[in-house]
């Protein structure tokens, strides 16, 4: 009986899933994200279903603009925490930093969209007045 959870997965499945290098992999385990076993330093990197399901959950972090610390600590507190409460509260504090951060750089996009397109209209009436057409 193949229990998913007890499966291994190589380097390369997991690279190939996910669509990322295998290099990133390597890094998210240097940095902690993710472990590899292996019985020898010979033997190829294999990677848990607890390695996976971390992976995943760390590029979506990534996809939302955490750093890999925060991400780090947000899975780690689940390590830390059974019940899951302190991982869902610095998870939704770290949630709300950068839900702010986004809607900062969505209002220094908008101010910057303003300006163009009053530049844009200035340009607009100096070609006209170049061109005769006033």
């Amino acid at each position: 009986m193949d229990n998913q959870k007890d499966k291994l997965f190589s380097i390369s499945e997991l690279a190939h899933e996910f669509g990322i290098s295998t290099r990133t992999i390597r890094y998210y385990e240097e940095v902690g994200l993710i472990s590899s076993q292996r019985d020898k330093e010979t033997q190829p990197r294999t990677y848990t279903s607890r390695d996976r399901a971390r992976l995943k959950l760390a590029l979506r972090g990534k996809r939302f603009g955490f750093s890999l610390a925060e991400i780090k600590e947000m899975l780690d507190l689940y390590d830390i925490d059974p019940t899951e409460k302190e991982q869902l509260r610095r998870s939704i504090e770290l949630g709300d930093k950068r839900i702010a951060e986004i809607d900062e750089m969505i209002r220094e996009l908008q101010q910057t969209k303003q300006e163009m397109l009053e530049f844009r209209e200035r340009f607009m009436e100096i070609l006209m007045k170049k061109e005769g057409r006033e």
